[in-house]
């Protein structure tokens, strides 16, 4: 029988590590628009403008991904990318946030000026969201962007947004590269494409299918899926000391207004269906959004325990257990690990939690753990 782990006493983890779990996930995506519309001056913010607000938001974002928009949501793009040029340089960066820019369809004009933006800056990036994916030349967009972000630094990965029919149909395709380890559902331009009159509170139902076409998809390519932005704006901000479920229902019970309800209820749909990472448009949504997507410590704790007594009955494998009046088998305790490993990649997972999923990760064989974590590199 295997000796029991303890999440308390297990040793460092292996050099291997990184690569079994993967990279991190891109987690809630906030969206940043480098320079912007004042409404309170009836202008568009001049540079100086705006790098006062980058200094003050872009520095000190709580999000998992900072995304600087280059597209739709970007009117002045080109002062927008001479604002990155000089500020993205100075952005202290952060282990726990990814930096991410959304260019312009390919081989457009605004593409090609956005990317020598990309050369420019390729150190200070880690993913290229690419516009429009596929609907112009199909998935050779993928192809000819990865070669140039490879040559530039290989650690730049490329999210392609499925924003038309066109692209759900290749979507094999796009995701067959190596660069790309995320896609993005672009619900707004999807639904217009397809001529479905989405609703800010019902968007989840009415475009399920389609999501679940992608999702099927990327799962079977090991790819993770970004999910829809939200449009409603509250008045209510969540303290970020609400963690755990109950107590996030009951603060959006008692102090929440609508929209905040919406957008927890959407990110935790989102959440139980598998996806990667969530975007979106106001600092108010950060919150709500990472602990649906993130699992609770209490459920972290739950499950450590799961898999500590699959592992004493030596059941990891093969077995039942019987755990707080509920007989669990083999799939549970991949549906367990899987909870661990999600925490890892949202960055909510300890040292030495990690360290435990990495010993339950060594006792089983490499297809069972590519069944249950295909993000990784099995070794």
């Amino acid at each position: 029988m295997n000796a029991p782990l303890h999440a308390s006493s297990l040793p460092a983890p292996a050099p291997a590590a990184p690569e079994i779990l993967g990279d991190y996930w891109p987690g809630i995506q906030i969206y940043y628009p480098p320079v912007k519309y004042a409404p309170s001056l009836g202008i568009y913010e001049d540079l100086g403008q705006a790098a006062l607000r980058f200094k003050k938001h872009a520095w000190n974002t709580t999000a998992h991904t900072l995304l600087f928009d280059l597209e739709d949501g970007c009117r002045q793009k080109a002062e927008s990318r001479e604002l990155l040029r000089r500020e993205l340089p100075n952005l202290p960066r952060k282990r726990e946030v990814q930096i991410a820019v959304r260019i312009n369809p390919f081989r457009t004009e605004e593409y090609e000026k956005d990317l020598a933006m990309v050369r420019d800056l390729s150190d200070h990036f880690d993913a290229v969201m690419l516009a429009k994916a596929g609907e112009a030349y199909g998935a050779p967009e993928i192809r000819d962007l990865s070669a140039v972000l490879v040559g530039l630094n290989h650690r730049i990965t490329i999210q392609p947004i499925i924003e038309h029919p066109k692209s759900l149909k290749i979507a094999p395709e796009l995701m067959q590269y190596a660069t790309v380890k995320h896609v993005v559902f672009g619900i707004h331009d999807f639904s217009k494409a397809m001529g479905i009159h989405i609703t800010p509170r019902n968007w989840t139902e009415e475009l399920k299918f389609y999501l679940h076409d992608i999702l099927f998809e990327a799962r079977i390519a090991g790819k993770g899926v970004i999910g829809g932005v939200e449009t409603l704006i509250g008045q209510s901000a969540m303290p970020e000391s609400f963690v755990e479920p109950d107590d996030v229902r009951r603060w959006l019970d008692l102090h929440g207004d609508e929209e905040s309800r919406v957008v927890y209820r959407h990110a935790c749909e989102e959440a139980s269906l598998g996806l990667s990472g969530k975007q979106v448009i106001h600092p108010s949504h950060i919150h709500p959004c990472k602990v649906a997507f993130t699992p609770s410590p209490s459920e972290i704790k739950t499950k450590i325990a799961i898999l500590k007594a699959a592992v004493e009955a030596d059941a990891l494998l093969g077995g039942a257990i019987k755990f707080q009046g509920e007989m669990l088998d083999p799939p549970m305790f991949g549906k367990a690990l899987q909870t661990l490993l999600r925490a890892h990649a949202l960055h909510a997972l300890s040292a030495a939690d990690t360290d435990f999923a990495m010993e339950v990760l060594k006792r089983l064989p490499a297809q069972v753990v590519r069944e249950n974590w295909p993000y990784g590199v099995i070794l």
